[in-house]
Parts: structure tokens; C-alpha cells; sequence
């Protein structure tokens, strides 16, 4: 008996409280507060409610307030229009669970479930899948961290027991005014019909809050979305990047200072390097290219880097993924010119090579320059490549990683290969020149043919 009560101390500490003293008081993959000198978040769980969700959204509107609505799936159901109001009124919902029930005391496939559920209630409703999760309570199992998919998890950064009628309207004002600043996020609740709460307690919520507003508008203070807070903090994040974020990009580059050197990495423009690349030998299944030429185990690739400096300064001034995929596409058509030229002024380097070879996550839209695109065959190096791109993206990325990890679907790293011939048919002067220059003498033979007078 006593083995079975260690076991299940030791299961219960594993899979539950240490996961949620990680999230709960190191933020780790979640987030709880925002970096913003004007912006704050006001949360709302366990409604919506048919009654206080109505004067809550009246109260919001008069102030001009933004808020998101962390709703259970059970409620959803029994007030679609409620829904349907805060979405047109441009408030965010999230999910709370289908029923108001503890993460710790469910299995990952359950929790998946609760969501699942409430995500198809939010989006039949109002047309919109939510991609924002509070767990009940704040608490969260060990496989939640990975096992949500594109779902975010939603803390907070101050509650107030609103939830208890006694701590009444005049206390719990003061308890929100001390609060009264950017970059908090504020858990309150809409609804008290759940466990452990007081019916009637929205009723003093509703007053509190209400002073509160008064506050944040003198103060000129927004109240946003939780989303909009994080895109602030995110842009905070950029302009002012914490100490442990610059060790760690120091380190990056100077890591691909050291592989330059020891592979004899090569570049076209060492003052403003795009690409750097290196001869090596192809390895992996036959891939046919765009003008049919076949390239083989052991045939010679440029296999080429995209320049991780260059890759910062582009995440740093770029708002989204499809900015930088701009900037990236600007700077290989800049490049591959340059590389070209490069190629055609090396003979020992035109001689042996067959095709360009790369892998990148940004592998939507190299079709145009004549690329072609593979899925990377499963291997460690495939796991390796997935693992460390993300790990790129996500120091580069202006969203930080919580953008990431929520479109890691499109990040799946893949082959880009571009044959020899391509290359210099498309960039290369010289070679286009000559290609040029038969077309016109061919051009011409037929064209004197055809008017030459006949034999007969």
C-alpha cells in the first residue's frame, strides 16, 4: 500500500504540480504578462452569462474597452447571441474547457477533447476558430505544454477573488487599482456558477470594474485584447531585447562565424553577405530537376547558407512571417546574379558542380526562381534540421515563440535545389549572352531557308 501511495505522490508530482509551478510562476510557454507601457488586458472566465456577460459587454462598450472572454463550452452553448455580440463588437474568445474541470485530473487525450469541443461551439458560432486556451484554475499536466497543436496558453499576472461575494465592490476596487498599469492581465470573472464560486458575485465584479475603467481613461490607459498585448510585448521585445536574448544571439552568430571557418564557407559579397556555400557531395535519393537533369548520390552541390546576420536584421524590422518571407525573396533574387557571375569566373567550381542545394523553412515561392522543392526524407538529419530551424525562427521571428508555435504546421523544413544549367541560363550573364546568341543565329539560318529561292 505504501508502494502505491509513493507511485501515485511520485505520477501526480511529475505530471501535474511541477508542470504548473513552471508555467505558473517562470512563464514557461505561456503567456502572463505583457511588456506595454499604455496597454493592459482585462480576462474574463467561466460565462458567458445570460444576465452579467449582457452588463458587462454594455460597460465595455461604453468605455471603449477591448477584453477577451475565456468561456466554457456548456455556457457557449446556452448563449450563442452573447457570443456572437462579443465577437462583432471586437472582443476575443478563448477557450475554458467544455465543463469548468481541472487539467490535473484528466487525461491529455480528455483536456484535447474539452477543447476540441469548445472550438467547434466558438466557430460555428461566430465563424472564427480560437487559438487561446486558460486552463481551469491556471493548471496545466505535463503533456499540455506540447500537445495542444496551435493552441496558446492564456495566464495572468493578477486575480482579485472576485469570484467570493463577501470581498465586495469597495475591496475589490482597491485590489484592481493597485493594478492599474501596463502590461498586466487582469483575471476576472463574468459568471459565478461554478464550483466554489458565489452566484451573485459578478454583481460587485461589474461596480469594481467600473471605477476601475474610470482609472485606466484618466490614466491613458487601453484596455486590449490579450492578443494585441502581445503583439505590443512583442514589439517591446524587438526594440528593447532582454540580456538573456542577446547572449543568446551573440553566441548564434559567433557559432556560424566558427562553421564559416572550419567548412571554408564561401560568399559572394563579404561586405553584405546573403548566401555563403560550399562544394560537398550530394547525399540522398535522386531528385529530377526543372530541366530534367537528375541529381545522384555523390554528384557535387554548392550547398548554400542563408546568412544568419542577415536573417536577424530582417526579423528584427519585419512585423510578420510574410515580411520576412519578402525580405528573404528580394535578397535571393538579389544574390543568385552574384552567384552566377561567381560561378562563370571559377572554372574549377563551374567544372564540378551539378546543382544548388539547400534546406529552409521559408519554402513557399522558390519555385519562381527556378528551385525546386523536396520534403526532406526522415532521418536525424531531418530532425535535426526541424529542431534547429525552429530554434532560428523563433530567435528571428518579431512575434517571438508564441507566434511560432502556433503556425509550427508551415514550419516544416524542405529541400530547395536549383540544377547548374538553371542557374546560368536564368542568372548568369555571360552564359545568357551565348544562349542569346545561338537563338539569333538559329532564328536567322531558318529564316534564310525559308526565302531561299527553291533548286527546282
Amino acid at each position: 500500500m505504501e508502494v502505491i501511495l509513493l507511485w501515485s505522490f511520485y505520477i501526480l508530482t511529475f505530471y501535474a504540480f511541477i508542470p504548473g509551478v513552471i508555467s505558473r510562476f517562470f512563464g514557461f510557454r505561456v503567456f502572463k504578462k505583457g511588456k506595454s507601457e499604455r496597454d493592459l488586458a482585462l480576462t474574463f472566465d467561466d460565462g458567458p452569462h445570460p444576465e452579467y456577460t449582457v452588463q458587462l459587454l454594455d460597460l465595455l462598450k461604453t468605455y471603449n474597452a477591448k477584453a477577451t472572454f475565456f468561456v466554457l463550452g456548456i455556457q457557449a452553448e446556452k448563449c450563442p447571441e452573447l457570443l456572437k455580440r462579443m465577437h462583432e463588437e471586437g472582443h476575443l474568445i478563448g477557450i475554458h474547457n467544455y465543463v469548468h474541470k481541472t487539467n490535473w485530473f484528466m487525461r491529455p487525450k480528455t483536456v484535447r477533447q474539452h477543447i476540441e469541443k469548445t472550438s467547434n461551439i466558438i466557430e460555428s458560432i461566430t465563424g472564427k476558430r480560437p487559438i487561446y486556451y486558460r486552463p481551469p484554475w491556471g493548471i496545466v499536466n505535463l503533456f499540455d505544454f506540447n500537445n495542444l497543436g496551435h493552441i496558446q496558453i492564456i495566464l495572468w499576472s493578477a486575480m482579485f477573488n472576485d469570484w467570493r461575494k463577501k470581498v465586495g465592490a469597495e475591496r475589490l476596487y482597491k485590489r484592481m487599482s493597485k493594478c492599474c498599469r501596463g502590461g498586466e492581465v487582469l483575471l476576472l470573472h463574468d459568471c459565478g456558477l461554478t464550483l466554489g464560486a458565489d452566484a451573485d458575485a459578478p454583481a460587485n465584479m461589474l461596480i469594481a470594474l467600473e471605477r476601475f475603467l474610470q482609472d485606466a481613461k484618466q490614466k491613458d490607459l487601453r484596455c486590449v485584447r490579450v492578443d494585441e498585448l502581445m503583439r505590443a510585448t512583442d514589439a517591446n521585445k524587438v526594440r528593447n531585447p532582454s540580456w538573456l536574448k542577446r547572449i543568446v544571439v551573440k553566441s548564434w552568430l559567433g557559432y556560424e562565424r566558427v562553421f564559416h571557418i572550419l567548412f571554408g564557407m564561401k560568399t559572394t559579397n563579404p561586405e553584405q553577405p546573403i548566401f555563403h556555400f560550399r562544394m560537398r557531395p550530394y547525399h540522398g535519393d535522386p531528385v529530377t530537376m526543372d530541366d530534367g537533369t537528375v541529381l545522384k548520390q555523390d554528384d557535387k552541390v554548392l550547398e548554400i547558407h542563408f546568412d544568419n546576420r542577415r536573417l536577424y536584421e530582417i526579423g528584427t524590422r519585419s512585423r510578420n512571417m510574410m515580411q520576412i518571407a519578402i525580405h528573404m525573396i528580394r535578397d535571393v533574387e538579389r544574390t543568385l546574379p552574384e552567384l552566377a557571375d561567381y560561378v562563370q569566373s571559377h572554372p574549377e567550381v563551374n567544372a564540378e558542380f551539378k546543382a544548388l542545394y539547400g534546406v529552409s523553412m521559408i519554402n513557399r515561392g522558390p519555385e519562381q526562381f527556378g528551385f525546386v522543392v523536396k520534403d526532406l526524407p526522415k532521418s536525424i538529419f531531418a530532425w535535426a534540421s526541424k529542431h534547429y530551424l525552429r530554434l532560428i525562427m523563433r530567435i528571428i521571428h518579431p512575434s517571438g515563440s508564441n507566434r511560432v508555435r502556433n503556425h509550427t504546421e508551415q514550419l516544416v523544413p524542405k529541400l530547395i535545389i536549383m540544377s547548374r544549367h538553371t542557374l546560368l541560363s536564368r542568372y548568369g550573364k555571360s552564359f545568357a549572352y551565348e544562349a542569346n546568341k545561338q537563338e539569333q543565329t538559329l532564328l536567322t539560318s531558318e529564316h534564310v531557308v525559308k526565302k531561299a529561292p527553291s533548286a527546282t
